[in-house]
Parts: C-alpha cells; structure tokens; sequence
C-alpha cells in the first residue's frame, strides 16, 4: 500500500478537501474551507496543517478568520442552508475556553439539522503534560474534558486519542455531515499532542471520495394509504418544513398544490416553499401564523406535514388544529418526525420523491370550489391587515411592522432575509413577503441571539450574488456584533439593519403577557435603592458609533415623520454599494404587529400576591383550555 508520512493535522485537512456531495446532477465539495481561532491546542496542528496547505496549494483548503467560535459555527450553518445542506464549513478551535466557545453553535446547528464540523482541540492524549493550560480536572474522571460536553449536542461525536483512528473517524463524520436524516453538529475531538503526530497515510484516504445524499421514495402501500386519505379530505392543510426547502422540492410543492388545491402553511423553516403571492399560500402557521392560515389549520380534517418537525410554534403549543377528527398525515425523511402527533399515516421519504409520487397517486382529487374561495377571501383579508401595518404612521418613533414593510418594499425577489431572536423573527413569519424559496433564513430552532450578523456572513458566503439583509434589535446586536470585523476584513457586502428599541422588546412583551411587567427587559440606568434598573433613563449607548469604530459604513435614519421614506431610501442606498453598511433606526416596543390568533404555552405563575401574574393566570386557563393531547 503506497503511503505518505504526515502529521493528523495535516491528513484531516487534505482528507477534508477531497469530500464531495452528489445530490442528482449537483456535485460540490462537502467541506469547502475552515475557520479557526488558535491556541496552544491547534496552531502546531491543525493550525500547520492549514499553514502548509496555503503554501503548497492554496485552494486546497481556504482558511478564513473569526472574532469568536460560537461565530464560526454560525457562519458555517448559514452557509449549510444556502446550500441546501450540501456543503458546509469545518471550524478548528484551541483547548477549553476556545472549544467551549462552540457549543452553543453546536447545539444550534443539531436543533435546526444542518451540518457542520466541528474540531475542538483537547489536552494531551499520553498526559505527558498534565494538567495543561486551561485544562478541566475532575477527580473522579481523569478521561473527561471540557469536549464531553459536545456530546449530547452532537450527530457524531469521536475523540482521536491515536493517530490510526483518524480513518475511521473522519468516515464516520462524513457519514453523518451528508446523511439528510442524521445530520447536524458533528465533532472530532483532537488532542493536541496526536495533532502533530506523524503517521503513514494510504493514499487511498486522501483520495477524492464522494458522498451521495440519499433520497428515498416512498413505500409503495403507504403511498397508496396516504393517496386515500388525501382523496377523502374535505379540508385539508398542508404544513410546509424545513425539510422542503433541503430537498429542493418548492416546484414539486408548488405542482401539487396546483393539481389538487390544497393550500398551504409554513413553519418558520418552511418560509418560501411557496411564494407569498401564490394563490394557496396561506402563509405561517401556529403561534405566529397568520389568520387565514391558523383558520384553516383549525378546521383541517387532515394535517399533511411535509419535511417539519412540528415545533411548538408551528402547532401553537398543540392548539391550532382543533377539528376533533383531524387525521395527520406526515412526509419526512427522518422516522422520528414522521410519526409525531400520532400521525395515522408516515410516509418516509424525501419530500421532492414523495410530491412527485403522490402527484400521480391521487389522481383528479381537488379541493371544492368553496374551499380555494375561502382561502382567496382569507388571504385578501390578511394581505389588507398587512397592508395597513406596513403603511408609515408618520410617528417619528414607528412599529416594527412598518420597518420590516420599507425592507421589504426596498429589497430585490432574490434578497434572503436573516434573523434569529426577539420579537423579529415572529413578525417576520406572517409579515415578510417572500418571493424566493431561499430568500427566508429566520433561525428559528434555538432562537440564538446573537447568531444574526455571523449567520448572515454565512449566508452571503453561500450566495454571493444575492444581497443578504440582516434584521437585529439592539440585544441581540450586543450578543456577537463583533463579527462584523470579519465583513470588514473581508469586504463581504452585508446589510444590517438594526432596531433600536433600548432593550429586549420580545421578552418584555411576553413578560407583559404573563404578568411581570417588562421585569429586567430594559436597557437604563441601574437604581441600587430600589434593586431595579426599570425606572431609570435609557442608557447613552450609541450603537452606530459602535459600528463605525468597527468599520462599517452606517446610515443613520433618525425619529421623524419621514423615517419610513428614509428607511426604505436607506436601505435603497446600501444595496447599490459594496462591503457591510448598517442601517441604525429607532422603534416603539410597544407598537405590536397584527395578531394572526396564534397562541404559545407559556406556563404562569399559578400562585402570586401581583394582581398583574393573577389577571394573567386566569387568561392562561382559558387559552390552555384548546391545547390538544396529540400524540407523539
């Protein structure tokens, strides 16, 4: 067997370079590039490994910096879908802190199924040197370090204590990354002293390999099954996932849905699977759903999920289908959500397969002629709610509904819309017109502040020829703004627009809601008298001072009657430069957007001496009174 010494370090980064994924007529690379931030655990390693590669062949393996690890691991899945999770980013990291630093990321990219590889450095395999710096000691487990903790937020986690067990492990990551089922965080635990190991390498392991994304049909007897359900619907809803998106299947989506009328609603992953203009799109559902939607989701004798999860919010904690008969119906290429509510029917398979075969399977099924009336009659009555919140108010402070309407009204078919946490991601969900099945990346699985700028890096680093437009309140822009000195450095063109609203606005309304009045949601002077940092005035922070130090261009759009136009011109403006520009505008937290009569379980205080917590308790009752005990 012909051979080559190297170091681990360095067969991991050519291994990585020579993955590829084929999905049909697609063939890219499955690892692309890798970040790093460095340390004593990987800059003789993996660090040398990427030092070398960048002399020897640059294109090898691009190695490109971040401000922070959990960032990396950002950019890394925002990427991840962009690519319909056909490619992704590895992320190296030093012992400890450096490596701890990835969790968060790792837990997000598990929660939201999209891949991503992480290489935490550990301490010395033979001990040698023990403790090292930053090293974790347990007394009663002299095994584990701080990269345990990765692995209950890990799809595969495996920790190289030899060299030899590079192979397999590495195969086995490969594995998982493009395995639609089973993807998400996968790590490779690397002790620093095997890093820089040498080791003879067949050089059938640094050969190019390909990895084929599995899509499989559905069973012939479950698909007849699921034809006959659907053929007896009166008022069927479809739910639209993630899952359709990953399998590129919106234009199956978008045929059957014309073929047999049934209309459809979207979880947050599941935003662009169809159009906001087409005719059976009743746009989100559940907690943030939209009227039309949640009407239909309530009445709906057969639930067919395609490719979601069934999220609290999509499902409005359980309460939004309401018919005592409803039947679910479930499409998913992973068993464990196939057959979530109890679903009378599973139907595992990919998406794209599975429309395609039941296309032919139902035959001249379509709904009534009443029934698409009352979706046009719903979807007209919505798109009017919209119209009116989207419309400038002439309040020099406006409602984050009239932002999210100026960019909309100044962003192309094509622009993808980025956000994560706060009250954002939920207006979005029932406000945003998407016009492009990828122009929606609303992280909504772990909600992570913060993930906003790094994920819409990612984004921009995975469609550069699309404008990619990130929405962020100040909160959330102060868990990780640092990363736009990535965009800088880089001159990635990004737009930020950042809301101002001096505080946590989503919390501080669901505080309201459960009765403990905006408790530790505002951004204002501490009083230590009173332990209470509520009443103060609004702390002299200026953020967009902060993005200039940065070296962003920044627009400010100050309060005035105008703000709208400004905005809307704003946003006009930085789509037509190059590099980041943020856009600085100020809101009212307590201008709501519409309501679409989702609800979300959120669990009360049932005892309290506040008459607030008790009037909240009561209205907790009543709504709690439509959750249904679903199955699964």
């Amino acid at each position: 067997m012909t051979t080559r010494r190297m170091t681990v370090g360095q067969a991991l980064v050519e291994f990585l370079a020579h993955q590829w994924t084929v999905d049909g007529d697609v063939r890219e690379r499955t690892i692309p590039g890798m970040f790093g931030i460095f340390g004593h655990g990987n800059v003789a390693g993996v660090g040398q490994a990427l030092k070398q590669a960048s002399i020897d062949d640059p294109l090898l393996m691009p190695y490109y910096q971040a401000r922070n690890e959990q960032a990396m691991v950002h950019e890394s899945v925002g990427f991840a879908r962009m690519h319909r999770r056909r490619a992704t980013f590895a992320c190296t990291a030093s012992v400890g802190p450096g490596a701890t630093n990835m969790l968060t990321g790792a837990a997000l990219a598990t929660t939201n199924r999209l891949p991503v590889l992480l290489l935490p450095s550990d301490t010395f395999a033979t001990r040698v040197s023990d403790p090292v710096l930053q090293q974790l000691e347990l007394p009663h487990d002299g095994s584990m370090s701080v990269n345990d903790a990765f692995k209950p937020l890990s799809r595969f986690f495996d920790r190289v204590n030899r060299p030899e067990q590079l192979y397999s492990a590495a195969l086995s990551a490969m594995r998982v990354l493009t395995d639609p089922v089973e993807t998400g965080a996968v790590t490779l635990s690397l002790p620093e002293d095997v890093q820089a190991e040498a080791i003879d390498v067949p050089l059938e392991f640094l050969a190019d390999r390909e990895w084929h994304v599995r899509r499989p049909t559905p069973e012939r007897a479950v698909l007849a099954r699921a034809a006959e359900a659907i053929r007896r619907a009166r008022r069927p809803v479809i739910v639209a996932g993630g899952g359709v998106l990953y399998s590129d299947a919106a234009a199956a989506l978008a045929r059957f849905v014309d073929q047999t009328g049934i209309a459809v609603g979207t979880s947050q992953a599941g935003v662009g699977s169809l159009t906001w203009d087409h005719a059976l799109s009743l746009g989100a559902v559940g907690s943030t759903g939209t009227t039309v939607a949640n009407d239909f989701a309530a009445g709906a004798d057969l639930v067919i999920g395609i490719g979601t999860r069934y999220s609290d919010f999509t499902t409005a904690s359980r309460s939004a289908f309401q018919n005592p008969d409803v039947t679910f119906l479930n499409i998913n290429i992973a068993s464990f959500d196939a057959v979530k509510h109890g679903a009378a029917i599973s139907v595992v398979a990919d998406a794209r397969e599975a429309l395609d075969a039941l296309a032919t399977a139902v035959g001249d099924y379509r709904t009534s002629a009443d029934y698409r009336a009352r979706v046009a009659r719903g979807k007209d009555e919505w798109n009017a709610i919209v119209d009116e919140a989207f419309r400038p108010s002439g309040r020099p402070l406006p409602a984050q509904a009239e932002i999210i309407g100026a960019v909309n009204e100044a962003s192309d078919p094509r622009d993808v819309v980025v956000c994560a946490a706060g009250s954002l991601p939920g207006d979005l969900h029932k406000l945003w017109r998407v016009r492009d099945d990828l122009g929606y990346h609303v992280e909504y699985a772990f909600s992570c502040m913060g993930y906003e700028i790094a994920g819409g890096i990612g984004v921009r680093r995975g469609a550069p020829d699309r404008d990619v437009i990130v929405m962020v309140g100040d909160g959330s822009y102060l868990m990780m703004h640092t990363e736009l000195v990535t965009a800088v450095a880089e001159q990635i063109k990004l737009i930020v627009v950042l809301i101002q609203n001096h505080g946590f606005a989503s919390i501080g309304a669901l505080s309201d809601t459960v009765g403990s009045q905006r408790y530790g949601t505002k951004y204002r002077f501490r009083d230590d008298e009173r332990n209470s940092a509520e009443q103060g005035e609004p702390l002299p922070v200026d953020l967009a001072l902060n993005a200039e130090s940065l070296g962003v261009n920044v627009i400010r759009v100050e309060p005035s009657p105008d703000v709208i136009a400004e905005l809307t011109a704003a946003v006009t403006a930085a789509k037509a430069g190059d590099g980041p520009t943020l856009i600085h505008v100020n809101s009212d937290p307590l201008l709501f957007a519409p309501s679409g009569n989702g609800w979300w379980d959120v669990p009360i205080a049932e005892v309290s001496t506040m008459e607030s917590t008790q009037r909240a308790r009561a209205a907790y009752e009543q709504q709690r009174a439509g959750q249904r005990p679903l199955l699964g």
